[in-house]
């Protein structure tokens, strides 16, 4: 009998100190950049919006047991393109949008965005995260929804917190009707 209580205990120990140093490891899912998509908008103070897309250069989503923990994405800088205009006018916007008075592609071809923290379950998710355009990195904080395998959020961020303030107002006075809002919103969808 005091065997069998001994063999129990060891057994049971044994199973306690497995369980113990068994770590649910990371899944890391690419992000599929063909099927992905992200749309921006850009607003003047006055008048009409401008719309396009840019490409993501590559991603991953880090999760654990299917919560989402981590993730990272780039974002290929020269593929902003402008959506809501023609020809000549949709050419010379996409060249100032990639002008140094803007996101100067020349030089930062690339833009990151790194989760730095992740809470939330069941699909609703609020993200913190580092964000550099332009080799200036600052913090954003976003809701991403993830629903199957896509991961989905909308967010604004301001241009002007990473040297973009051509147009801005709160930078130059008399713009009047030239006047470009400092914030831009991006409209992501990421398949995974």
């Amino acid at each position: 009998m005091k065997t069998n209580i001994l063999k129990s205990t060891a057994l049971v120990l044994v199973a306690l100190v497995t369980m113990s140093f068994t770590v649910i490891k990371k899944e890391t899912k690419q992000v599929k950049t063909r099927e992905s998509k992200i749309n921006w908008i850009g607003k003047k103070e006055i008048g009409s919006d401008h719309k396009g897309t840019i490409n993501i250069q590559n991603g991953v989503l880090e999760f654990k047991k299917d919560k989402l923990v981590g993730g990272e994405i780039m974002v290929d800088m020269n593929s902003i393109t402008v959506t809501d205009l023609e020809g000549n006018y949709k050419n010379k916007l996409e060249g100032h949008l990639k002008a140094d008075d803007f996101f100067g592609t020349d030089k930062f071809q690339s833009s990151k965005l790194v989760f730095t923290k992740v809470e939330g379950k069941d699909g609703k998710y609020k993200v913190t995260g580092d964000l550099t355009i332009k080799g200036i990195t600052k913090p954003v904080s976003f809701d991403l929804v993830v629903d199957g395998n896509i991961a989905s959020t909308t967010l604004n961020v301001d241009r002007t917190l990473y040297g973009i303030k051509y147009g801005s107002s709160s930078f130059f006075d008399d713009l009047k009707d030239k006047a470009i809002k400092n914030d831009f919103e991006l409209n992501v969808n990421l398949v995974f």
